[in-house]
């Protein structure tokens, strides 16, 4: 067997009939009819194998409503609080992170806690509002999300860990008008706890 034979049309047609899974009927090569084939051109690695189904398909909408585009679910929380175009400015801002630590954390390391923020249990942010009543503050805490509002400023602020909005705490500082808001983490199975 030469090697000019061995790349012919009709012996790559030959092995792609016995590679594919469909049985087909054999042709009956005689040497007298060898005859070239004008579809050698035409094939591609693609054509040896098994023929392959179409795989597209339709996406379907799971929602009750059928006018709606989106699923709420798939809506990031605390997006609904969002506005590009509110006019008030962003207020400077700081995020810190609180540890209660104990003797046994310092002295001897008995809990396993760190310096880190995953240890952390409270995050605590301190917003400057100068020209600022307490009375015109209009804060919202969500799991995720610190909403808060003057008539001059706007802070819509993504928390790096999700908290407990029920067990927040805000002080307003006029002497130094800043209002420090004071958040309690939801303690993961990674975290530590107060013992």
């Amino acid at each position: 067997m030469d090697m000019d034979s061995v790349f012919s049309g009709s012996f790559l047609q030959s092995l792609a009939r016995l590679l594919s899974d469909a049985p087909e009927e054999e042709e009956e090569d005689d040497d007298d009819d060898v005859q070239p084939r004008s579809s050698v051109g035409a094939m591609t690695p693609g054509n040896v194998g098994p023929v392959k189904k179409d795989t597209t398909s339709t996406f379907q909408v799971k929602s009750e409503n059928k006018k709606t585009i989106w699923n709420t679910e798939e809506v990031p929380e605390g997006s609904e609080f969002d506005d590009t175009w509110d006019p008030r400015e962003k207020p400077e801002y700081e995020i810190s992170f609180k540890q209660h630590v104990g003797t046994e954390d310092v002295f001897f390391g008995m809990t396993g806690k760190d310096p880190s923020t995953a240890c952390c249990e409270d995050i605590v942010i301190k917003i400057k509002l100068p020209e600022t009543k307490y009375s015109d503050i209009t804060l919202d805490i969500q799991d995720k999300v610190l909403d808060l509002r003057t008539p001059k400023k706007k802070l819509l602020l993504h928390l790096p860990y999700p908290v407990n909005s029920k067990e927040g705490r805000a002080r307003f500082l006029s002497e130094e008008e800043i209002l420090e808001v004071t958040l309690r983490r939801k303690l993961d199975f990674l975290s530590f706890s107060d013992g």
